[in-house]
């Protein structure tokens, strides 16, 4: 079996953006009607519902999405948040406020700060816990996470890891602690774009980060997160991309759940200005994109986006929502002694959050839509 890194390095941008412009309206639209009649599309269809000609057509797509998503998942959003426990990192990515030579209070929430972040979380009703730190290993070890999954996953049925990429026996280790899932973003898909981002570092590695995923799913994760940081790239280019890998990972690792996440670049430590910024409607069309090319898929919108924009996304795909995030360790903790740095100084997160409500409020708006609020979906008493 090919592995997604030899099949991906046949897949050229240009013949990819060539694709992209030479989609009309009437491709569009017989591809909607294909689908609102049951069809399935193929991977390559990305490229048509991704394209400028399908914007033209948004108000159709959001229909047929929000169809499709009522089919499948019915009135209802998962809710979940990040828990960030170092802001420690090994990488020198352009666009991340943990850059290591980016001049922010750094620090590694010890265990009992852990503990009595996720306690908060807990008494706010999340049961699903996504564990985030920075690429340090000298500063997050395995032994670490492996306790710290072990002393959580009485309080949290569901818990997923945001951390460096690893190898099969490794992430078998937290599989086997109590972790259920991996999210891990390739940033963007084109290699030359990714190396002028990642000029040094672990994480410069394109190819052993793309594996990642399908590492993951060998050690046995019920979930798989994928996702571009949108900003980097041409989104529609990176969608092409992003859906072939998802389409891989179902034919080949179909017993692991995709998921996939939408993250737009947003302000943070280094002043990084995206190249390639992306619109409310592209953000949207690509949303509505996947939902007809993954109908079953989980979609994924973080804090990352305004309230009002996630308020109105409710129903055209999403079907899980972070709530109350922080991006810093101890930032639940707000200004404890717990939560400074040997300087006695506040820890600084990854970028700013935009939607910056408190869980219970974002809870309140996915009801006044008509949504149901899930805490859980998910219970290891199942696998037994």
């Amino acid at each position: 079996m090919k592995s997604f890194y030899e099949i991906i390095s046949t897949i050229e941008p240009d013949r990819i953006k060539a694709k992209l412009r030479e989609v009309t309206t009437k491709q569009v639209r017989a591809l909607l009607d294909s689908i609102n009649s049951g069809g399935i599309p193929q991977a390559d269809d990305i490229t048509i519902l991704a394209s400028p000609a399908a914007g033209e057509l948004l108000e159709p797509m959001a229909q047929a999405a929000k169809n499709i998503t009522l089919r499948r998942f019915g009135k209802t959003i998962q809710m979940y948040a990040p828990l960030y426990i170092s802001n420690y990192c090994s990488n020198s990515c352009r666009y991340c406020g943990f850059n290591i030579h980016n001049k922010i209070n750094r620090r590694t929430s010890g265990r009992e700060e852990i503990l009595a972040e996720a306690r908060l979380l807990n008494n706010q009703h999340i049961s699903q816990l996504l564990l985030v730190s920075g690429e340090c290993p000298s500063e997050v070890s395995i032994d670490l996470l492996e306790n710290t999954a072990s002393e959580l996953k009485g309080l949290f049925p569901s818990l997923s890891i945001e951390i460096y990429p690893l190898d099969v026996p490794d992430y078998s280790r937290l599989y086997k602690a109590g972790i259920d899932g991996l999210a891990i973003y390739q940033e963007t898909y084109d290699q030359k774009i990714y190396s002028m981002v990642h000029p040094a570092g672990p994480k410069r590695d394109y190819g052993y980060r793309l594996g990642a995923p399908e590492r993951g799913a060998a050690a046995g994760f019920r979930q798989i997160g994928l996702g571009s940081l949108l900003g980097l790239n041409d989104w529609r280019v990176e969608s092409h991309y992003l859906m072939h890998h998802a389409a891989y990972l179902m034919k080949h690792h179909w017993k692991s759940q995709i998921s996939v996440s939408f993250p737009r670049l947003r302000p943070a430590a280094g002043g990084y200005s995206p190249e390639f910024p992306v619109s409310d409607q592209e953000l949207v069309q690509m949303i509505c994109a996947f939902r007809l090319m993954l109908p079953d898929a989980g979609l994924v919108l973080s804090t990352r986006e305004p309230a009002k924009l996630r308020d109105h996304l409710i129903g055209l795909g999403i079907t899980r929502m972070s709530a109350g995030s922080k991006t810093a360790p101890g930032g639940y903790l707000d200004k404890l002694d717990s939560n400074l740095d040997k300087q006695g100084r506040t820890a600084e997160g990854q970028f700013n959050v935009c939607d910056d409500r408190p869980v219970e409020a974002v809870a309140q708006s996915i009801r006044a839509k008509g949504y149901d609020t899930v805490w859980k979906d998910w219970d290891n008493g199942f696998e037994r």
